[in-house]
């Protein structure tokens, strides 16, 4: 089991396991994820490390957008943000790159989940390794990551 889900487990929230074969070359990992599980790209959310203010911030966003910087920086009331360094979010968070998830990783940070999660009764995040994502309800999600729900996609 993964952090992500002892997490969850301990948190007595409902979810589910969804695993897939991955491809070796792909990079793209959270399209990668809704094709092989046959999801709608608008509910699987990716999980992305931004530096704002000198802050380490987790943005979480749907696999088909691109995050701005601008509005996440304003959601969490910095000047700006920018995208952290791989290694850098790889040991913040404990995960490795393409298998970051928001749930249970080694540091708390803040963390801020794009308002169209609330469009959808269980979007899909990574489970903490390639080829396995979690399916919960966005509210919960948003609780068990003491998350702020904003506008962050450009």
């Amino acid at each position: 089991m993964t952090p992500a889900v002892v997490t969850l487990e301990a948190a007595g929230i409902d979810f589910t396991i969804h695993e897939y074969e991955r491809g070796d070359d792909l990079r793209d990992f959270g399209r990668e994820a809704a094709e092989a599980l046959g999801l709608d790209h608008d509910q699987v959310f990716k999980t992305l490390v931004v530096v704002a203010d000198d802050e380490l911030i987790v943005a979480v966003v749907p696999v088909s957008c691109q995050l701005s910087m601008k509005r996440i920086a304003a959601a969490v009331g910095a000047k700006k943000a920018v995208m952290c360094d791989p290694a850098r979010a790889e040991r913040s968070s404990g995960y490795i790159v393409g298998g970051i998830s928001p749930i249970g990783q080694r540091k708390t940070l803040r963390t801020v989940i794009d308002e169209s999660a609330d469009l959808f009764d269980v979007v899909y995040v990574s489970g903490g390794k390639r080829g396995m994502d979690i399916g919960l309800a966005p509210a919960d999600l948003a609780l068990v990551l003491d998350a702020v729900v904003a506008p962050i996609t450009a």
